[in-house]
This record gives structure tokens, C-alpha cells and sequence, in this order.
């Protein structure tokens, strides 16, 4: 864990298509605070993967630095954020017998090493893997085994994988940048942590993290995850159609983006103006904001259209009765949550990171979501081994199976 003053500084590292984020949080005994922020334009990534390594690099020590000088504290390790088009997420299950009629730590980790062995592509690694629900015997909605009598052991998992280049793509830019990772973890992951109630994942709820280039979704149904997708879509499609149906240079249309935009007309007065930068030198323009709207409207549309198809390919669309929280910065805009509920035929409110302390007035907001999640995902992780470099998945099951072998002989 980020280690400074205390092994309780936690750092978290959102390697996100607009920005980049560093939220450095200090563990006390109420809970975790919020001690450093700092971000930077990202400029080396592409729909969530990184593309160009030297610009991830400086946007990387650039947020890093500001976070340090914020905290007043040396970071050395970070929790880091992935996402992408490769992301995949499969549910799996395995079935062992119990060595000694009664369920120990052992027999879970053969369990869970079952229903790990599927056959994934070498290109590929696994990222997490996610219990649902254990199985006893028959007797099944068990959350913790542990202790319990039988003879039959079944879990029920949720495995994420990624393709291998793009972890190791994700480590080599912290490596560059004197960090150490000490474990990568999916986007939606950590913005579930920060955004999501115990209600809202017992009832069944969609997280929807849409970003400057793609669009997370994460299903809780009955408490587990049951289903993870990355959809290459975002805030950037909106901008540059604005920039091409505005004539506008796409850094000023990122501006008139997050100052006017709106995702429904209904929302916006008739006389409403707005002055646009012209390309090439020419005058400024005042333009109607409505015209801004047609522009934006449609676009969000089509966007939360997709996350509908992928919501039904799941096969959970009934069992999400808490609806979907919208997070990341793209859900910021004045009618998202309107317009997700119009398309999605579903409850919809913005996710904002809870449960800190700190700055909590600079963090909360749909933009540090992810960054605050990896935070209180750090927390709560066991100290993974510092990811360095990548293992295949291959060899971290074999020491892991190692390890279980050598820990039932002694």
C-alpha cells in the first residue's frame, strides 16, 4: 500500500481517456480521509487503453507530483484503475469435496481455483475473480463457507480478464514513473466501492461509469457481481460532435460541453446563447444553446441505447429492481439521469463517492469516483505481491497452487 508516514496511506491511481487522478487517503480509526488530490490531462490514452506511453508517463508524474505536494507525503505505491474494450467478464463454478468434513481456508482456495479453470486465450489474463455464492451440500446462497460441516463444496464466481498487453502496459507507465503497483484493478470495481449502497447490490443495480472514452457497466444482483462489460463509448463522442456540428476547435468544445451542455431540449430556455470560438482565426459566434442541445441530445441517446442491449444481452434486466447509478464525468451533464431513465425504462441517480472524510468538498463528484474507489478498495485488499512484473496468470496459479499444497502439509 502507498507507504509514507504510516503504512495506513493508501493511494489510488484512475488512469482515465480525459484525466488522470491520484487520490492519496490516509486510514483512521472512523474511516478513510482524503488527504491529496491531483489530476492531470490525459493525453496518451485511447477508449481506456494506453496508446502512447512518454504522454501517459508525464500525465502520470504530473497528477502524482500534485498529490504529494497536496498530502505532504512521498508516494511510492499505488492502487491502478484499467478499463478498455478488452475487458471480459464470465461467471464460472467449481465443485470439491472437504478434506476434513469441515470447510477451511484451504478447501476455499481449492474451490475458487476450480471454478478458475477455464480455458483462457494466452493473450489473456485474469484480473479478478469474484465469489457470488457457495454451495454446501445443496444447500446454496451461502456468502461464507468457513467453519461450516459438509462434504460438498461448490462456489459460484464472477472472473474478469484482460489482455495481458494492456496490464502490463498499465505497470510499465507507473514503473516509469518510480511507482510500484500493488495491484491493478477493473474501473467499475472501484467506482462501485465508492458510489454504491449495500441496499442498492442486495436488490440488484446497475453501475454505469461513462467516461471521456467508454462507458463501464457492473451488474450486483443478490448482493454479488454477476456480470462486467466496457463499452468504447464516452463524453468524447460528444465533444467531437459538437466541435463538427459547431465548427468549433475540440478544446473549446470540451469547455461548451461541460459549461452549456444539456441531454434534453426541455431543460433549456428558448432564448438561451452562448458565444463559440470559430476555427482558423475567424470571429467568435453567439449561437442558441438549443442548437447545442440538438447536437449533444441525440448523441446520449444513442449511447445509453447501447448500454439498454447490453443491459438485456446480460439476462438480469429483471432482477435490477434498485435501477442504475450513473458516475464518472461524462454523468455530470445537466439531464443524464433523465435521459437514462427515458431510454433505460429504469430508476437513475448519479453515483457520488460516500463514506469519506477529508476533502470530501473537492471529491465529490462523479469525476472522482474511480479514484476514491481504488482508495477504499486498498484498504480492504489483502497485500497482494507488488505487480512486477505481470505474472501470466499461468504461472500465478501455479505458485498459488503451490503455496495451497506446501500450506496443507504443514
Amino acid at each position: 500500500m502507498g507507504k509514507t508516514k504510516r503504512d495506513e496511506i493508501i493511494v489510488g491511481l484512475d488512469i482515465g481517456t480525459d484525466k488522470i487522478a491520484a487520490i492519496v487517503g490516509e486510514y483512521t480509526e472512523e474511516g478513510i480521509d482524503i488527504i491529496g488530490i491531483g489530476t492531470a490531462a490525459s493525453r496518451g490514452l485511447r477508449k481506456g487503453v494506453v496508446v502512447n506511453i512518454d504522454a501517459t508517463v508525464q500525465a502520470i508524474q504530473k497528477a502524482i507530483d500534485e498529490a504529494e505536494n497536496m498530502a505532504g507525503c512521498e508516494i511510492s505505491t499505488v492502487y491502478a484503475g484499467i478499463s478498455g474494450g478488452h475487458v471480459r467478464g464470465l461467471n464460472s463454478h467449481g465443485i470439491v469435496a472437504v478434506k476434513d468434513k469441515e470447510v477451511r481456508d484451504a478447501d476455499l482456495a481449492r474451490v475458487i481455483d476450480a471454478a478458475k479453470a477455464v480455458a483462457i486465450p494466452m493473450d489473456r489474463e485474469v484480473l479478478h475473480v469474484l465469489p457470488q455464492q457457495y454451495i454446501m451440500d445443496e444447500q446454496d446462497g451461502i456468502r461464507d463457507p468457513l467453519g461450516m460441516a459438509g462434504v460438498r463444496l461448490e462456489a459460484k464466481v464472477h472472473i474478469v480478464t484482460t489482455a495481458v498487453t494492456s496490464a502490463q502496459n498499465v505497470v510499465k507507465c507507473a514503473n516509469r514513473c518510480g511507482l510500484q503497483v500493488a495491484d491493478i484493478v477493473l474501473e467499475p470495481l472501484a467506482s462501485a466501492e465508492a458510489v454504491l449502497e449495500d441496499d442498492e447490490k442486495e436488490l440488484g443495480v446497475a453501475l454505469i461509469d461513462i467516461g471521456g472514452g467508454t462507458a463501464d457497466m457492473l451488474l450486483y444482483v443478490d448482493g454479488a457481481i454477476v456480470h462486467t462489460a466496457v463499452l468504447p463509448l464516452g463524453g468524447g463522442h460528444i465533444t467531437n460532435d459538437i466541435a463538427v456540428g459547431l465548427r468549433t476547435p475540440l478544446e473549446a468544445a470540451e469547455q461548451i460541453k461541460k459549461r452549456y451542455g444539456c441531454a434534453l431540449p426541455t431543460l433549456v430556455e428558448e432564448g438561451e446563447t452562448m458565444e463559440v470560438p470559430s476555427v482558423g482565426g475567424r470571429d467568435a459566434r453567439i449561437l442558441s444553446r438549443q442548437l447545442l442541445v440538438s447536437i449533444v441530445e441525440p448523441r446520449v441517446e444513442e449511447i445509453f441505447e447501447h448500454i439498454r442491449q447490453e443491459l438485456l444481452r446480460s439476462g438480469y434486466w429483471d432482477s435490477m429492481a434498485a435501477g442504475v447509478v450513473l458516475t464518472g464525468g461524462c454523468t455530470i451533464m445537466e439531464g443524464i439521469p433523465e435521459m437514462a431513465e427515458s431510454v433505460l425504462e429504469l430508476p437513475a441517480r448519479r453515483g457520488i463517492p460516500r463514506r469519506i472524510g477529508g476533502l470530501t468538498d473537492v471529491v465529490k463528484s462523479p469525476v472522482y469516483a474511480t479514484g476514491v474507489g481504488l482508495v477504499r478498495y486498498g484498504c480492504h485488499a489483502e497485500p497482494a505481491s507488488l505487480r512486477l512484473p505481470v505474472m501470466h496468470h499461468h504461472d500465478r496459479n501455479l505458485l498459488r497452487r503451490m503455496w495451497t499444497r506446501l500450506a496443507e502439509m504443514f
